[in-house]
């Protein structure tokens, strides 16, 4: 009887169901080493790929992986490689990869304005872009991304300090689809820049802003009205101008808000924390606010006694915080949800009131005390504190904090 090869009796469409199945990136990867046909229709079949490789590698890559719709080309800052990725690198994606969804260009240090462009006109059906600490593009590069890219959801411009109000004016004319805005450091950023970025984006529900510290409370009350309903995240680390006019337009406009971060912003007082408070009190779960000096003890008890889905507080280096804040807990019906708080710097803390968070804060898992003078380890065991079985609690600096609340 001759012998049947598989090969004769399988369709393309037969092996791509068997090669759908596998679960395991290993098992696909075995998939591959049958023979050339299976692993040319693995090549097609594959979505996403991380790499290192210059125009000759890339042109290869993209002949074999002609279906790809996420490609990571970023470097990490202490591993990173010579030259890395350039213009004529990104000009290949651009005519080879023209179906791409997703592009990570992060810490790709040596692009310039030349390379971003043939982004622009190349990869029209772009969702995703990061070009965070690529520190040579400016607003010519990055409004031609905007005029060809027209289906961006997701832009990461991290560190790119060239960037001004011109760059946030093209997303607003062509992207009407943006949902994740991050601006981190972007200086140039102003009040104007934000209130016409959000005439046309009117869907943002992510936006990064920490360290802009030329926006103010105009321009974030521009966002909290317009993007009211889609607005799940707002960072404002250390936006000097940012003050209570800010936190009050969001607890009018912006009652689905989940993450608020304001450390640093000092101009910010009890007055608008207790509105939000009470606005947000069923949406918000992580809230930064260390370094905002005039917070007390009321604003805070407004936090831990209404937002009962609340996991992550940091309220480190507020000064005037005392046991006192912790008092509303005992009169609490339900058990805190609150997972991550951090208190360090806060001098008027003692164990009487860490005491009395315990009592209510049986999902407690990092518990940052540092520089708290009153709540030593010794102290703790002195008053019999007993932590939650998983709570990792930071005294002296020695753990390694979660990053929840960046």
């Amino acid at each position: 009887m001759a012998s049947v090869c598989i090969n004769d009796k399988l369709t393309d469409e037969d092996l791509r169901w068997i090669l759908s199945k596998l679960e395991s990136d290993k098992d696909k990867e075995t998939y591959g080493l049958v023979c050339k046909r299976w692993l040319y229709l693995q090549s097609t079949e594959r979505k996403r790929l991380a790499a290192r490789a210059g125009p000759h590698m890339l042109r290869k890559m993209a002949d074999r992986f002609s279906e790809l719709i996420d490609l990571d080309l970023s470097q990490s800052v202490s591993r990173s490689f010579y030259p890395g990725v350039t213009d004529s690198d990104l000009s290949v994606i651009a005519e080879r990869l023209k179906g791409l969804r997703l592009l990570n260009l992060q810490n790709c240090k040596g692009i310039t304005d030349n390379g971003i462009m043939s982004i622009g006109r190349g990869l029209s059906f772009l969702q995703s872009l990061d070009v965070s600490y690529c520190r040579k593009l400016t607003d010519k590069g990055l409004s031609a991304v905007a005029e060809g890219c027209q289906d961006l959801r997701r832009l990461h411009l991290t560190g790119c300090r060239f960037v001004t109000d011109s760059m946030l004016r093209s997303l607003s004319k062509n992207c009407p689809k943006i949902e994740e805005l991050v601006l981190q450091g972007c200086t140039s950023i102003t009040d104007s820049g934000l209130t016409d970025l959000v005439t046309g984006c009117k869907k943002i529900r992510f936006l990064d802003i920490n360290k802009c510290s030329n926006v103010g409370d105009s321009g974030i009350s521009s966002v909290a009205k317009v993007c009211s309903s889609s607005l799940k995240t707002l960072k404002l680390l250390d936006c000097c101008k940012v003050g209570d006019d800010s936190i009050l337009s969001l607890a009018r406009f912006c009652q689905n808000l989940e993450t608020l971060i304001i450390g640093g912003c000092r101009d910010i007082s009890d007055k608008s924390v207790k509105s939000l408070a009470s606005a947000c009190k069923d949406s918000l779960k992580n809230l930064r606010m260390d370094w905002c000096l005039n917070i007390s003890d009321f604003s805070l008890s407004c936090i831990l006694s209404e937002c009962g889905s609340l996991e992550a507080l940091d309220i480190g280096c507020c000064e005037e915080v005392t046991d006192g804040a912790f008092q509303c807990l005992a009169t609490m019906y339900i058990e805190s949800r609150l997972k991550i708080l951090k208190v360090s710097n806060c001098p008027k803390i003692t164990v009487t009131g860490i005491g009395l968070l315990l009592e209510k804060c049986d999902s407690l898992q990092y518990l940052d005390v540092r520089s708290c003078p009153f709540v030593t380890k010794f102290r703790c065991e002195e008053a019999g504190l007993q932590f939650p079985e998983f709570c990792r609690v930071n005294f002296d600096g020695s753990l390694n904090e979660p990053d929840i609340l960046v």
